[in-house]
């Protein structure tokens, strides 16, 4: 364990060095002599495991500020912070030297840019790499979910504030060193490297003065439109797959810079200068602050609650809280009870499997009977609501200059390397509200005809076109649909079309801790497993062959949302297993939904 002499907040990168310097010792007693290193190249040495300890364990994580761009300024380079951010784009792995030799004492550059001593030159060394990822906060994430993981007031934390004479040098536009190592050095040798296309490594020892200035954040990053903070992060000894595009995730590590690659130098044998064509040069240190991170771990919506509850989700407790919600959604919806009903489904629904192109789970829902003025009422209030329940929503106004003109396709910018985003660049569990009544008479351009069929596509398969200017390939997606039209929609064609019938107009409002509970529902019902006994299937496949004999209009792809949607009954009441009774109340909805669509 390390002594309390390292302050694991406030230089997180001391305590790392000191269980290197510590294990490498104990390994060379060991090999006698032999490299004592080589067996860490991909592999922690203890370090991650007395973070974990320390966050989790030890209830370390409130005492770790979260980055973000109101305190980005007031937090001293080289402390420990957490970050929540969308992995926007996959940058690829970057080579750098991450140990090497120092007389007769192996020393680290894990978890930096920089390196805390002068590397003398020839020296024994080992090239390790790690993955970078730019990281953006989740697009159309509600305001509640900051509640849950509020963090400690940096003001008030001596260990991790920015010293007030730095921060008038950075007011006077003066520089000053990074002051990264226990001893005291003021020299910092970059070390790191992208692989080049070709696989060879060029690394660079050159020492420079490290120039500080409070980030203006993404300033003219034409890859994040509309984003006002953004972060690169720099992940070790994490096999591949593990993190995939769009994943939303909780980082903690070292916050730093990396200065050289926003000023290099101008000494042209400085083999920094190829840094220039790299992809990070697009990502200035001055505007996307660097993390390089020791634990992470992916975010879901239960992640997002603050004050969950302690009791395990028995049904009797899950029935309790779907009857409350019900309500609340009637009320919202002018007491229209069929159109609440459909609403918590759609609200439930999931991506549960792909078959082929066959999506299972999904229940896109599509409220016709809207104008202007009824989408401005009880459209406005459901969208609130909506907003409120769900970690991430956006709503979307389906007009012909809105198709016209939206960037809603990501695409790949190969002359930087980078992936420009789109309205469409979502995390799992999204939430998409479209309002079709703004919709009038017009001409659709190529664009708008190109968006349209994206919309389509993400309907009917769950799926986002990414251009990557010489193909285009398809991503998979979880997003919950809802469309508000004046008739049944021809443009987004969703899997349930109910018609609203309101009574009255919504003035209700929710209390907090009805919204704590509704939202700990809808995340605990959605994770919940489902499964149908064999008795009860072949008792609704007899039900459906009968139906189809009835009705000759009745397709497969009705009966699979009739399946999809008592699956999903049976979980709105805390039943991991579908039944008989389930397959009846969807039923049900259904001869009450066909009423009013004659």
């Amino acid at each position: 364990m390390v002594g309390p002499q390292y302050d694991l907040v406030g230089n997180p990168l001391g305590a790392v060095r000191a269980t290197f310097e510590r294990t490498a010792a104990a390994a060379a007693a060991e090999s006698g002599g032999s490299d004592p290193v080589a067996a860490f190249r991909g592999k922690d040495w203890g370090a991650c495991d007395l973070f974990r300890s320390f966050l989790f364990e030890e209830d370390g994580l409130d005492k770790v500020p979260v980055l973000n761009a109101s305190n980005l300024g007031l937090i001293k380079p080289n402390t420990l912070v957490r970050y929540r951010g969308m992995v926007q784009d996959m940058l690829g792995n970057e080579y750098y030297i991450g140990a090497f030799k120092d007389g007769s004492t192996w020393r680290t550059n894990k978890f930096t840019d920089f390196s805390p001593f002068s590397m003398p030159h020839p020296c024994d060394s080992h090239l390790w790499e790690r993955h970078l990822f730019h990281c953006v906060p989740a697009p159309g994430q509600n305001s509640w979910t900051l509640e849950s993981s509020p963090g400690p007031d940096v003001r008030r934390m001596s260990s991790c504030l920015a010293t007030e004479s730095r921060e008038k040098r950075k007011r006077d536009g003066d520089s000053d060193d990074m002051d990264v190592s226990e001893n005291g050095h003021e020299e910092s040798s970059s070390f790191c490297k992208k692989p080049k296309e070709d696989g060879d490594v060029h690394v660079s020892t050159s020492s420079t003065e490290v120039a500080e200035s409070e980030p203006e954040m993404n300033g003219g990053d034409h890859h994040m439109p509309g984003s006002s903070f953004s972060c690169l992060v720099k992940v070790y000894d994490m096999p591949d797959s593990q993190v995939k595009l769009n994943d939303v995730i909780e980082f903690i590590g070292v916050y730093t810079f990396d200065p050289e690659l926003a000023a290099p130098s101008d000494n042209p044998d400085d083999i920094m200068l190829d840094l220039i064509e790299d992809v990070t040069v697009q990502l200035p240190p001055s505007k996307v602050p660097r993390l390089h991170c020791l634990v992470w771990r992916k975010l879901s919506p239960h992640d997002f609650i603050s004050s969950p509850p302690v009791v395990e989700p028995s049904p009797s407790i899950l029935k309790g809280i779907r009857q409350s919600l019900l309500s609340h959604l009637t009320l919202v919806l002018g007491n229209d009870e069929l159109a609440a009903q459909c609403l918590l489904l759609h609200l439930l629904s999931r991506l549960r499997n792909r078959v082929d192109v066959v999506t299972v789970g999904r229940l896109s829902l599509n409220f016709t009977g809207f104008n202007r003025e009824s989408a401005s009422i009880f459209g406005n209030k459901l969208y609130s609501l909506i907003q409120k329940l769900v970690p991430y929503s956006q709503a979307i106004p389906m007009s012909i200059e809105y198709l016209n003109t939206a960037t809603l396709q990501p695409r790949k910018d190969n002359k930087s390397g980078r992936l420009v985003t789109g309205v469409l660049q979502l995390p799992q569990g999204s939430h998409l509200t479209f309002d079709e009544t703004l919709l009038q008479t017009g001409s659709l351009t190529s664009k708008g005809v190109e968006n349209t069929m994206l919309l389509k596509n993400l309907m009917e398969s769950q799926k986002v076109d990414y251009d990557f200017e010489y193909y285009k390939l398809d991503m998979a997606t979880d997003v919950q649909l809802l469309t508000l039209s004046e008739g049944k929609s021809n443009i987004l064609p969703s899997d349930l079309v109910v018609p609203f019938r309101p009574s009255s107009v919504p003035t209700i409002s929710a209390g907090s801790e009805e919204l704590e509970s509704w939202r700990w529902y809808l995340a605990t019902v959605r994770s919940l497993p489902q499964s149908t006994e064999p008795e009860t299937y072949q008792s609704i496949q007899d039900e459906m062959v009968s139906a189809m004999r009835d009705d000759r209009s009745l397709g497969c792809s009705e009966l699979s949302r009739w399946l999809t949607m008592a699956q999903i009954m049976a979980s709105s009441l805390g039943e991991k297993s579908l039944s008989l009774e389930h397959w009846q109340m969807v039923k049900e909805l259904e001869r009450l939904r066909k009423q009013r669509l004659q």
